[in-house]
């Protein structure tokens, strides 16, 4: 009998108990930010008669992307082939996880079975379309959505995977992203933007009332994203070590000293703090601490924080009051914003006494890297939005939106 021939991705798996076990937990706290975290974070921040909706979104992502993550989603974005592309996008090989078995693990994590290393990847490639809806929440078509989140995790998603994480050329150049700055964060805070951009200003943008229906699902939503992203962030060690704990405990720094610094600035703006200003604020530092996670020390973390907060409350805040763009629950001024000052950052505070690849660390590298990463999401996820706008069509008609996308695009009512 002899085994079956490895893909050019694979190693023979040599299990590490303690990792596998962590990284179990890891897939479902990274799943759990998703749904219901980022559902109740979003569905707390739109008006009453779109919270459905909105939630409705998160659970798109979820299930588009799954199925195309196990059809060919894993396969581009962590596939091998040896093509002259392949430092831009993986292989086929793995379509439909073909030649994945239990006694297979990626070259990347060999201490892990493919299979679990394919789920907790999957995990991060949901939440990132995901976090885009947050730009068009309140007026695009679900069955626009359906299209946009699949074409976007094929068109914009896994190509930028491969790039950064999956082997390809800008991983391979030296870029540090620990744990999705740029491939979630800034991907999809790009995206996010471009969207708002395209689709244009709710009806009544600027003028009618467009507060929050709902802080106590927000603030519920909040922790959980909180406490999924131990799973986010420490569990991108793909191992149970000592750079998994300091991931974990600057997690919980950096978003404590960008919360901090967000309430200074809009204490002194608003002449008032505000629960959305703070919950906005500790997932601004969560954001920025993001690419740094495990590269850096506490003290590197505490700094990334305390940009962090302000800086994402500019972009939420005075940039788009500035720009007059409706970003409808600040997808680029938290993801975009956070994700880019945490990208550099890294580029700053990195240290080698931490992790071994902050040997390589270096600015102008993390910023070559974000240009890359800008340029193909924001050019993408433009042309994904021209087909869905020829094909679905994107925004519900002005009586829909008026009426709420909770009744007019599901038949449904939040009494």
């Amino acid at each position: 009998m002899t085994t079956p021939a490895l893909l050019a991705h694979q190693v023979p798996l040599v299990i590490d108990g303690a990792a596998t076990g962590w990284i179990l937990v890891s897939t479902a706290l990274v799943l759990m930010m998703t749904l219901p975290g980022l559902a109740l974070f979003y569905g707390g921040m739109v008006r009453k008669k779109n919270i459905i909706s909105t939630i409705a979104h998160s659970t798109a992502a979820l299930m588009v992307v799954t199925v195309l993550w196990f059809i060919v989603g894993y396969s581009l974005s962590f596939g091998t082939g040896g093509s002259a592309t392949n430092g831009f996008i993986g292989g086929v090989q793995a379509l439909f996880l073909n030649g994945v078995t239990i006694e297979t693990a990626h070259s990347l994590a060999p201490a892990l079975p493919e299979y679990l290393w394919i789920a907790y990847q999957l995990t991060f490639a949901i939440i990132t379309p995901a976090l885009i809806a947050g730009a068009f929440a309140e007026r695009m078509k679900f069955s626009a959505s359906l299209l946009f989140f699949g074409l976007w995790h094929l068109i914009v998603y896994a190509p930028i995977c491969h790039q950064v994480w999956g082997g390809g050329w800008l991983g391979s150049w030296g870029v540090l992203d620990f744990a999705g700055g740029a491939v979630v964060h800034v991907n999809a805070g790009v995206a996010g933007l471009v969207c708002a951009l395209v689709l244009g200003p709710r009806h009544g943008f600027g003028r009618d009332n467009m507060a929050p229906s709902n802080l106590a699902y927000t603030a519920i939503g909040t922790g959980l994203l909180f406490v999924g992203w131990m799973g986010f962030n420490a569990g991108s060690a793909w191992a149970a070590d000592g750079i998994a704990a300091v991931a974990a405990l600057n997690t919980i720094i950096a978003p404590a000293a960008a919360a901090l610094g967000w309430m200074v600035i809009e204490w002194i703006d608003q002449k008032r703090p505000t629960l959305l200003g703070l919950l906005s604020g500790l997932v601004g530092g969560l954001v920025a601490v993001t690419p740094a996670a495990g590269f850096v020390d506490p003290k590197g973390a505490f700094l990334i924080g305390l940009i962090g907060g302000p800086a994402c409350y500019a972009g939420a805040v005075w940039l788009k009051r500035a720009l007059k763009y409706d970003d409808s629950l600040d997808a680029f001024g938290i993801h975009g914003v956070g994700g880019v000052v945490g990208a550099v950052l890294t580029g700053v505070f990195a240290t080698a006494s931490i992790n071994a690849l902050s040997e390589g660390a270096d600015v102008v590298k993390q910023l070559l890297g974000l240009a890359a990463v800008i340029a193909w999401s924001a050019v993408g996820t433009f042309i994904v939005l021209m087909i869905c706008r020829f094909t679905t069509g994107l925004r519900v008609d002005r009586e829909g939106e008026v009426e709420g996308l909770d009744y007019s695009q599901h038949g449904e009512t939040l009494h």
